[in-house]
């Protein structure tokens, strides 16, 4: 696009690739710079403080409160060089213009360069939601001013994250640990994680029980001749579903009014049922219709990407950013769901080339937001240009990644203008009367697609992985009322009731939309903080805080209440409109928060408590540092307290010693109640155990008599004390280098030296056979085994593998292979891939109970659950959870262990033991490091 004769025009964007991209669509006398993002912020040290200002009592928050919250900017160092380039060019052109993004970040961004550049020509705003040549020629031919009231609602949120983070997060490290951080937005979003897991720390499991159905029809129409029900009703009273349980107690909610049946009542149900008619009493049909979803939005976008493609709310918005800035989608950040008319007409056009006339509607759709204070005025996020190019015309300039995102924005804006999904559900119920005369009501329902419409392009996915899809279909036979069915088989089914699933980032971004915190900007950036804080850590999908977060949000609660309440950190999202749409001042919005005075203006719920500057110093001494470390789980069997504390180098157990009073809230001085004054028990917590698992019975392993570990007595043959130790997954013993889990048959309690060493000396040495083969006794993953060579033989107890002699393994390595080997018993379960690793994921049934595997991992299925009930994500977070510590090193531990092949004594088998614990005398154990500790408050 030329400019005009003569006329140098600088354009400056934040991104070397945005302007690498936008230079191409414009002629001859424009220049192309980035501007690297934000060039100018508040100190982010002391170090950073100009020294003329190094004096001000207000130096360390950069912000002048004392005089209408003045901002103390500074150029980031690392933009220094980049300014300066930028100011060269600025004076070599007669006319800049200002292409930052089109919201209050980037309308702070082009003020901030014009602050920083003076410029002497003069300066215009252009905007634009996408990276196309009509885009940019529209923007140069209609440029405005900077919109200061933008400009005003960006500074003062910056200026509030400031002052909220560099307030209280002295607090925290007073009071919690040194260099914690805390946040406006993020430490609601932490509070969030942390209620949910404190709702599964409370939970406590039911069992219920039904009968499933398979009936059949005598003459078989449409439809196929068999079908499932399920009982709902006995007598007239409705069977009990997990719904009708309260999750703090397992029991039947009061009132319920529902028949509760256990396992022998299904069971006996079922046997008085066999054999008797069932009869259809009633067929109801309704009209099925679905209107497809509205397009994307950043947080929409973020949680089915993260649904469909695993990405994190990071990756998803670096994967767009990418495709936004080479001109394949629109702005990426936006809570509109508004499509252009070209948008419109472009998705309509191409709707009837892909799927035919029928798939458009009469009229276009529009679509209203329903995000909770929605102000971004940008269109929804859809594919750029006013033909859009399909996933195949695009697949070969795009990198794996990117063609995902593409094709997911791509399907889903389609999709939102095509016609409705129809068909048809029915709903049937069916009676059979038992041989003691008992009513039992069977239910089924089902649904049939007529025209998927919609369909056809996009599925939305469900945070619940074990709902049906949209476009599922359940076909029943064709029923009528009064109709005879048989039963082909009556199961009875056991359920447990399941604790409410933990946040995905998915689900934990949808959560903080719905309360109206945070904004399309900063979701991804959340996500990110709150685990580089160390509040949240990842497991497969689910977001599990950490004890350290409880502590914080524990003090926050307490002390804090009103700065991590929902309402009210939504009611700030409102004041900031208000200032962005030139309704409200900023400075009387900071004033209001800091100080207390309202003046008569703004949310009188900001005047909270004085304001922030008095609730802090105010109330700083009635905090008790080791009340909020510690964190209560239960009162045991003997009437102690279990608390968790939070040391300095990590959470532990405690628990009161007999008669002592050492509970959570016995006084300690600052920053030391976690380590001093404390009396009782203690206990460590392994890495990587979640709150929710810290069962009495777990905490009852780990405390195994006082430290989290028992000495034993020594190894006779090697001095090596022995010591009985817990670990994440259950009880075992260890001397040296050595380690072997506890047999099935044997409890920490009950554990005695003699059998601790015939543990550690497993493998057993039997003997040698006749052809110089060693033959070996050991416990394996299917039990206890005699083996020699190549050659397995099971045996029928684990007592067999410390008294077996060499002749009765002899006999039973000669019995025909047949007679010991089984053919392996089918999955109980098979679960479909992990969306992780793609692998196929099945449940089996093995020696301790049922374990889920993808065939190279294996994770045992923990308390309460069932093959049954146990989600594919569930499963999978389960899997990623021990991919993540690598491969067991218990058999390399063994192999060390176990006697060298060309050993035939006890005796050298003993020498060869002793110099393996020698060595590893000289080897001092590694001391784990802290956590490196971060630096600033964050904002």
């Amino acid at each position: 696009m030329p400019s005009n004769a003569g006329t140098t025009r600088l354009v400056i964007v934040e991104s070397p690739a945005k302007a690498k991209t936008i230079s191409g669509y414009l002629g001859p006398g424009y220049v192309v710079e980035a501007s690297f993002g934000h060039v100018r912020d508040l100190p982010r040290n002391a170090a950073d403080v100009p020294a003329k200002y190094k004096g001000e009592p207000w130096a360390r928050l950069g912000v002048d409160v004392d005089n209408g919250f003045h901002a103390l900017y500074v150029v980031s160092p690392d933009r220094k060089q980049q300014i300066s380039k930028l100011v060269k060019l600025a004076k070599e052109v007669d006319e800049i213009f200002l292409a930052t993004d089109e919201d209050r970040e980037g309308e702070a961004i082009a003020w901030h360069l014009v602050e920083t550049l003076k410029p002497k020509v003069p300066v215009k705003r252009m905007v634009f939601h996408e990276i196309t040549k009509p885009a940019i020629q529209a923007a140069v031919a209609n440029p405005r001013e900077i919109d200061r009231d933008l400009v005003d609602a960006q500074e003062a949120r910056r200026i509030l994250d400031r002052l909220y983070g560099y307030e209280v997060s002295p607090v925290l490290w007073k009071k919690v640990m040194p260099k914690l951080s805390a946040g406006r937005v993020q430490s609601v979003a932490t509070r969030i994680v942390v209620e949910r897991e404190r709702q599964r720390m409370a939970f406590r499991t039911a069992e219920y029980w039904d009968i499933l159905a398979t009936l059949a029809v005598a003459k078989p129409g449409e439809g196929p001749r068999t079908f499932n029900a399920t009982l709902v009703a006995l007598n007239g009273d409705r069977i009990a579903t997990g719904k009708d349980f309260e999750p703090t107690t397992g029991r039947v909610r009061a009132g319920a009014g529902v028949v509760h049946l256990d396992e022998g009542g299904a069971r006996g149900l079922a046997a008085r049922l066999a054999d008797r008619p069932f009869t259809v009493t009633r067929v109801e049909e309704k009209p099925y219709r679905r209107r497809p979803y509205a397009p994307f939005i950043t947080s929409t976008l973020q949680q089915e990407a993260a649904r469909k493609l695993r990405f994190s709310s990071q990756q998803t918005m670096r994967t767009a950013q990418r495709l936004y800035e080479n001109g394949y989608i629109t702005y990426m950040r936006t809570d509109s769901v508004n499509l252009s008319e070209t948008a419109i007409a472009a998705a309509r056009r191409q709707i009837v080339e892909l799927y035919g006339e029928r798939s458009v509607p009469p009229e276009p759709r529009r679509y209203t937001g329903k995000v909770k204070n929605a102000q971004e005025a940008h269109e929804a996020i859809r594919p750029a240009g006013d033909n859009f190019r399909t996933p195949g015309e695009v697949a070969k300039e795009l990198s794996a990644e990117e063609f995902k995102l593409y094709e997911l924005i791509w399907r889903r804006t389609i999709a939102s203008q095509m016609t409705d999904a129809v068909g048809s559900s029915v709903s049937v119920r069916i009676r059979a009367v038992s041989s003691a005369q008992e009513e039992a009501d069977f239910g089924a329902t089902g649904k049939t697609i007529t025209d998927p419409g919609f369909l056809r392009a996009y599925v939305e996915s469900s945070d619940d992985e074990n709902a049906e899809a949209e476009d599922a279909e359940r076909r029943l036979p064709t029923l009528v009322k009064d109709q005879p069915l048989t039963a082909d088989e009556l199961a009875a089914q056991g359920h447990h009731t399941q604790p409410p699933a933990r946040y995905t980032e998915a689900s934990l971004v949808k959560a903080l939309e719905e309360l109206g915190i945070g904004r399309p900007s900063t979701y991804a950036s959340i996500m990110q903080t709150i685990q580089d804080r160390g509040y949240v850590v990842k497991r497969g999908q689910a977001m599990i805080p950490s004890f350290l977060a409880f502590a914080v949000i524990g003090l926050m609660e307490r002390h804090y209440p009103r700065l991590i309440d929902y309402d009210f950190t939504a009611s700030m999202e409102n004041e900031l409109d208000e200032i962005a749409g030139g309704d409200h001042a900023a400075v009387d919005f900071l004033t209001s928060f800091y100080f207390g005075s309202t003046n008569g203006t703004g949310d009188q719920a900001i005047a909270h408590a004085g304001g922030l500057k008095k609730l802090v110093t105010e109330n700083l001494s009635e905090i008790d540092a080791r009340s909020v470390n510690s964190i209560p789980l239960f009162t045991d069997d003997e009437g102690r307290e279990v608390v968790v504390r939070v040391g300095r180098y990590g959470p532990y157990l405690q628990r009161a010693l007999p008669g002592s009073a050492s509970g959570p809230a016995s006084a300690a001085g600052e920053g030391e109640g976690e380590e001093s004054g404390s009396q009782g028990d203690r206990a460590p917590i392994p890495e990587g155990l979640a709150p929710d698992e810290l069962t009495p019975e777990k905490v009852h392993e780990l405390f195994l008599g006082g430290g989290g570990e028992r000495k034993l007595g020594d190894d006779p043959s090697t001095g090596e004390p022995i010591l009985l130790k817990s670990g994440r997954f259950g009880p075992y013993v260890a001397s040296g280098e050595r380690k072997s889990s506890l047999l099935r048959s044997q409890t920490p309690d009950s554990l005695t030296l003699e059998q601790a060493l015939q543990l550690l000396r497993l493998p057993r040495l039997i003997g040698v056979a006749p052809d110089g083969a060693e033959v070996v006794a050991n416990n394996g993953r299917y039990g206890p085994y005699v083996k020699r060579g190549d050659e397995f033989r099971s045996l029928d107890s684990e007592d067999k593998m410390f008294t077996v002699t060499l002749d009765e393994a002899l006999a039973l390595l000669a019995a025909p292979k047949t007679r010991q080997r089984r053919a392996a018993a089918p999955p109980l379960r098979e679960m479909g891939n992990d969306p992780l690793t793609e692998k196929p994921l099945v449940i089996k049934d093995g020696r301790f109970g049922p374990y889920v595997t993808d065939g190279e991992f294996n994770a045992s299925l923990r308390r309460g659950q069932t093959p049954e009930e146990l989600t594919l994500e569930q499963a999978s977070e389960m899997l990623a959870e021990k991919r993540a510590k690598g491969p067991a090193p218990k058999k390399k531990a063994a192999k060390k262990a176990a006697p060298a092949k060309k050993t035939t004594t006890a005796a050298k088998k003993t020498t060869a033991a002793k110099k393996t614990t020698a060595a590893a005398k000289k080897t001092p154990a590694k001391k784990a490091a802290p956590k490196k500790a971060t630096s600033t408050p964050n904002e």
